[in-house]
């Protein structure tokens, strides 16, 4: 077998999106699995939606995976250009061979006559074709209209064989009826290539062996599988993966925050843990292991063991596998990822402090603004909830918040151990039950009932600080 050539052909008609970035790894895994070449070609011919930044975006977003083309606009190759804007001379060439070749027509109805055929169509209960007038034109006479009138080039399907198949290596054997398959524009009247011509010159000229795409692309694929042998050109492998989806199973668009790229980076998660993520959504590691990364992935994927059912994309497994791979991490690794996201107001310094005992509560970074909030600024205390956990009403309560800021006071070594210890004692000698006694004490001091361990966030927090919190919610409970 000739050397495997994949690619991903995004257009840059909006900021990148998640399922981009999952067609990119599933191709890069089977280029690198098997010593081949991942290609990025920009499908930039829709120059109306062409949004600004949106190429660069995509490649910013490739690096931060670690998903490194081997040819690109931006890598550069033996096989380019790499936009198709850059490459209409090839196309319009390509498009007029067909016409010689009787396989494509000059076509010159109007959008008005167009739109009026759909609708008759439709109203006839059919699909919503074109009705090929313009492919009994005289192809002489059609020539030279095409010099001075606007135009477009259609393919002509030829009924020679009723059928056509597509293989595809995942899905087997898919048959098209012919009868239902649309004379395409191939080329529009501005000159542009529409996709369909495009990716298949594209895909020749580049040499891909396997065209690894969406499923939203079977219907059209007998088009393209038409013009491969049209133009009498060996056909790649086709492999149509599966869409992600919402819970719901709603397709993954744009008009869902979690669709982009930059939601994931803004939210705090980890590009490794994103692949591993997405990987699992239509793969399953043969050591059922859950947490993986990439080259486990790209030894031992393939498509045969490929789930082809609508995949989750489930945020609460994201979360969970993104809080394994935090865990993971060297403090120092996780403190640099952190970066972006620590509060103007705490330290690098104090982060490294605190960083082990949160460590393990950490699903996204963006956690950590909340999960350090009261470390650094005064907690809002609430004095119902301090009454609910304590279980006693607001004198007690308020008395017993001052017998451990006595017992505090008293602690010289202001440390873990010599905390644990004097509070424990402390207690056992007092009337009040372990739970209700320390839970009173935490959220006096942080204002939650959920924190890292009591004395260690206390021996951060430091002495003058627990004293003056324990002073404030005695104070609370007495207004």
């Amino acid at each position: 077998m000739s050397q495997v050539r994949v690619r991903i052909a995004p257009s840059p008609t909006g900021m990148p999106h998640i399922g981009t970035i999952f067609q990119a790894l599933i191709n890069y895994a089977f280029a690198i699995q098997n010593n081949g070449k991942f290609i990025v070609r920009i499908e930039d011919t829709d120059q109306a939606r062409i949004v600004k930044g949106a190429e660069k975006a995509l490649f910013d977003s490739l690096d931060w995976f670690g998903l490194t083309p081997s040819e690109s606009p931006k890598h550069h190759g033996n096989f380019g250009p790499y936009r198709q804007s850059e490459k209409l001379d090839i196309y319009k060439k390509y498009a007029h061979q067909l016409i010689k070749d009787n396989k494509a027509y000059f076509c010159f109805c109007s959008p008005k006559r167009l739109n009026r055929v759909r609708k008759d169509m439709q109203k006839q209960g059919k699909p919503p074709m074109y009705d090929k007038k313009c492919s009994n034109l005289d192809p002489k006479e059609a020539t030279s209209r095409a010099k001075s009138q606007p135009h477009v080039i259609r393919m002509k399907i030829l009924y020679d064989k009723p059928i056509i198949t597509l293989h595809d290596d995942i899905r087997g054997d898919i048959n098209f009826d012919k009868h239902i398959i649309d004379d395409q524009v191939i080329l529009k009247s501005d000159g542009f290539p529409t996709y369909h011509l495009a990716v298949v010159v594209d895909d020749h000229e580049m040499k891909i062996t396997h065209v690894v795409r969406g499923e939203e692309w079977i219907s059209s694929t007998p088009k393209h599988v038409l013009l491969y042998q049209y133009f009498g050109w060996d056909v790649p492998s086709f492999i149509h993966t599966p869409l992600l989806r919402n819970p719901d199973r709603s397709k993954l668009s744009k008009r869902h925050g979690h669709s982009s790229v930059s939601w994931y980076q803004q939210q705090g998660y980890l590009p490794e843990a994103v692949l591993n993520f997405l990987a699992t959504r239509v793969w399953n590691h043969p050591n059922d292991l859950e947490i993986f990364g990439i080259d486990e992935f790209i030894k031992h994927f393939s498509f045969q063991k490929m789930h082809i059912q609508g995949p989750i994309v489930d945020l609460d497994k994201l979360n969970w596998i993104n809080g394994q791979w935090i865990r993971k991490k060297p403090d120092t690794d996780l403190i640099k990822d952190l970066q972006a996201f620590r509060p103007n107001n705490l330290s690098k310094e104090k982060l490294t402090q605190i960083l082990p005992l949160i460590k393990e509560r950490l699903e996204t970074l963006s956690q950590l603004k909340d999960l350090t909030s009261y470390f650094i600024s005064e907690p809002k205390i609430d004095p119902q909830l301090l009454l609910k956990e304590a279980k006693v009403d607001k004198p007690a309560t308020a008395d017993y918040i001052i017998q451990v800021s006595k017992a505090l006071e008293a602690v010289d070594n202001w440390s873990v151990k010599t905390l644990e210890t004097s509070l424990r004692n402390f207690q056992k000698q007092s009337s009040w039950k372990p739970r209700p006694a320390f839970m009173t004490i935490r959220i006096a001091i942080t204002g939650r009932t959920t924190t890292p361990p009591l004395f260690d966030t206390m021996q951060i927090l430091g002495k003058d600080k627990v004293l003056f919190r324990l002073s404030h919610a005695q104070k609370i409970l007495k207004v």
